[in-house]
């Protein structure tokens, strides 16, 4: 919808706090949410307008507690005390990847679940999807959440598609399910939550009073690709660590199939059962690491890039990099060396 909504109360977004949420995002979201129809009027006419949003931080308890860097989250309401809503949101959790959820968070699940059924919309930032999922609304739907995550979210939910280069995915009935990948990527979301519930000038006001851009790249320039996962195959490891210190070489494979001293059919599956990677595929991720690092640093051309990371050819080397980083090694180089420039 793209012209505002007229009301005479604010519509109600509760924002859930859990024993994990992270402070920054929830209190980000409460502050852009309860900027809706309220500062544009302030900074053009000199006048506050009329807040259209009004957050809500709910949680089981409603008790104030500390967040896990120490600042002090003061919930608003308890889940079973909450007000009639139009949305409720997730902010991240800061939880380890593979860190198990059963029967932590079964009060939050089971209101989660009520608001669905009575058609409220639901919404998760980076790891939030994770509680989204253990409820089991993601079953059969597209999902996303931080880079760093999505693997974990792929084995632990199997019947759940994960997106992990997508900022923002919308899923289920009427599409009320949505979320956003990793870290500030919950401005995406708190923008594209006001254009659904307020209209597209709202949002851009939004954006406008806080300085807000869309990640329109994604999250996939900002992914390390992974390629340092432990395994407890000695020999795997062994070939890993050789690997590091020789990925520029003629002939990666062959060489790790040395090391090992298996036959090169019993390496290459020993290799995918360890890492979850073929040998090719891990040696690829791990130059285009370095590639990253290379381009973010110097001034070398591309061409000499790829030769020191053992491509003999450029124009592969370019087209290997802008699939699996999605923008080109000249297009990284202008957004992230520029960064790394100015930070320094």
């Amino acid at each position: 919808m793209d012209s505002d909504i007229e009301a005479d109360e604010p519509l109600t977004i509760a924002l859930l706090a859990t024993p994990e949420a992270t402070a920054s995002t929830l209190y980000g979201m409460y502050d852009l949410f309860g900027s809706a129809g309220r500062d544009w009027g302030l900074l053009i006419h000199g006048q506050m307008g009329r807040p259209l949003l009004r957050p809500l931080i709910v949680s089981q308890s409603g008790e104030g507690f500390r967040a896990p860097n120490g600042a002090w989250i003061q919930p608003d309401s308890r889940l079973d005390a909450c007000p009639p809503l139009t949305a409720a949101c997730i902010p991240d959790l800061f939880i380890a990847p593979d860190e198990r959820l059963t029967g932590r968070y079964d009060a939050e699940i089971a209101w989660l679940r009520s608001l669905h059924a009575r058609g409220t919309l639901l919404a998760a930032a980076c790891t939030g999807a994770m509680l989204l999922a253990e409820a089991g609304m993601l079953a059969g739907q597209e999902a996303t959440t931080h880079w760093a995550y999505c693997d974990a979210l792929a084995r632990r939910y199997p019947e759940v598609q994960v997106l992990p280069h997508r900022i923002l995915v919308a899923s289920g009935e009427g599409q009320r399910l949505i979320m956003a990948g990793g870290g500030t990527s919950w401005f995406d979301l708190t923008l594209f939550l006001v254009a659904r519930l307020l209209g597209t000038d709202e949002a851009m006001r939004l954006a406008r009073v806080h300085l807000i851009d869309w990640h329109r790249e994604g999250q996939q320039p900002y992914a390390v690709l992974n390629c340092s996962r432990q395994v407890e195959d000695a020999c795997i490891a062994r070939c890993q660590v050789w690997l590091a210190q020789h990925y520029d070489c003629h002939s990666p494979v062959a060489g790790m199939v040395e090391v090992s001293r298996l036959s090169e059919r019993a390496f290459k599956r020993r290799f995918k059962a360890a890492t979850g990677m073929t040998p090719m595929d891990y040696v690829h991720t791990l130059r285009l690491e370095e590639a990253k690092q290379l381009l973010e640093q110097g001034d070398e051309p591309i061409e000499a890039i790829a030769e020191q990371l053992g491509y003999a050819d450029p124009s592969f080397f370019r087209r290997l990099f802008g699939r699996r980083v999605g923008l080109t090694p000249s297009q990284y180089r202008r957004r992230f060396r520029g960064l790394r420039l100015r930070l320094s």
